[in-house]
């Protein structure tokens, strides 16, 4: 069983080996053996149309989002907080919240060069945008699911709001926090490669996919599209490691 989840994407890659020999079009579907020699050739500028390895760009994308991701994790959790702790806050922000919430980062892109002008600022608003409402909504709907047994037995003992807000809250609401903080995440890189596609923009994983293309590079694309997803798989692979280690006691109290 432990093997099973390896044989879907084994088999994705016989398929398209499949597709690219009938289609016989590299531009369309560029076969396996145009796509591995660089992805085996991380560290070489010499596969990558001369704009930096896989390597150099992939760390430039992950610096990127993750300063994104960290400014929107920053503003977002001391709000949820708020909101998940007052009635009145929660009035306050939730319709403006709603009214934002749907919008695609993408469509604050003309925003972000009007505010912020070409450069590493841009790049960052438009990942604080797609990660700050999944952790917002998850901070404050962790908030609001603690127990209310926990509040009363803390209030009965004469804790005081600080002590509650430290001792209680914060510590019942760390798993959901903690989903919020992954689901953000992974929405944030989904959302640097559109970024990385702003005038101005000479590195990372997106401008590659992007120069790739102008060069009718396909494979190049689909490597840099690879790249992409095993990071993100690697990355979501930790954060699932920290959640089963840190809150394996909210399913026992489930």
């Amino acid at each position: 069983m432990r093997y099973l989840r390896l044989l879907l994407p084994i088999l994705l890659l016989i398929g398209w080996e499949l597709v690219s020999w009938v289609v016989n079009n590299p531009f369309i579907v560029p076969s396996l053996e145009t796509v591995i020699p660089i992805l085996l050739h991380p560290f070489s500028p010499e596969y990558t149309l001369g704009t930096g390895s896989m390597v150099e760009n992939a760390a430039i994308s992950i610096q990127r989002v993750g300063l994104g991701f960290l400014v929107a994790a920053a503003v977002a959790i001391p709000i949820g907080i708020l909101m998940g702790r007052s009635p009145l806050l929660n009035d306050f922000f939730d319709s403006t919240i709603e009214l934002l919430r749907p919008i695609p980062p993408l469509a604050w892109v003309p925003l972000a060069l009007a505010w912020f002008k070409i450069g590493l600022t841009s790049i960052v608003f438009i990942i604080f945008i797609g990660a700050f409402f999944p952790i917002l909504l998850n901070t404050v709907d962790g908030v609001r699911s603690v127990k209310k047994t926990w509040l009363e037995v803390a209030t009965t003992l004469g804790a005081k709001e600080r002590q509650i807000m430290t001792k209680v809250v914060l510590p019942g609401a760390a798993p959901t926090i903690w989903t919020g903080l992954r689901v953000g995440f992974g929405i944030a890189w989904m959302c640097v490669v559109a970024a990385e596609w702003l005038p101005g923009i000479s590195k990372g994983l997106g401008y590659l996919i992007l120069y790739a293309y102008n060069f009718g590079q396909t494979n190049l694309i689909i490597a840099g599209m690879v790249v992409i997803g095993v990071i993100g798989l690697l990355i979501d692979f930790v954060f699932k490691r920290v959640e089963k280690k840190w809150f394996s006691w909210r399913g026992l109290e489930r």
